[in-house]
């Protein structure tokens, strides 16, 4: 599986700045969440939705043992280490020490990202080390041809 182009994926990512924050919705312009963003960029880039998304809480303290954005994220996309934070990467992030990772946004530079966020909508955001340091997993999304 080759990765698709990263300029693809960054400007559908930037086809969602300023759209609301709206828990679990994917609608550009409307309202999303950060899920919400990446099926919508997914929906650009591939058509379809590649499965059916569960409903999810919004508590980003849950625990447990499995990681199940990451392992959906893993049967369709490219993993890359942690340190793999390239422009068009997909970032599954931890917000609490020890939870399950529950956000997610997407690189547009090496210190840059898009991400959905409860007060502000999507926006574009420096990755300082305070979000570098909650990077639980990196993907690459596809080549779709």
């Amino acid at each position: 599986m080759r990765a698709a182009d990263p300029d693809r994926v960054i400007a559908a990512a930037r086809g969602w700045l300023g759209t609301p924050y709206h828990d679990q919705a994917s609608v550009r312009g409307v309202g999303c969440d950060c899920l919400g963003l990446v099926r919508g960029v997914w929906r650009e880039l591939y058509g379809p939705e590649p499965m059916p998304i569960p409903a999810y809480s919004r508590d980003w303290g849950e625990t447990g043992m499995r990681e199940p954005l990451a392992e959906a994220a893993r049967s369709v996309m490219l993993e890359l280490p942690t340190t793999g934070i390239v422009p068009g990467a997909l970032l599954l992030l931890r917000m609490r020490s020890g939870a399950v990772a529950k956000h997610c946004g997407i690189v547009t530079a090496p210190d840059r990202f898009i991400h959905a966020y409860e007060r502000t909508g999507v926006v574009e955001v420096p990755i300082d080390a305070a979000w570098r340091r909650r990077v639980a997993f990196v993907f690459l999304f596809p080549n779709p041809s």
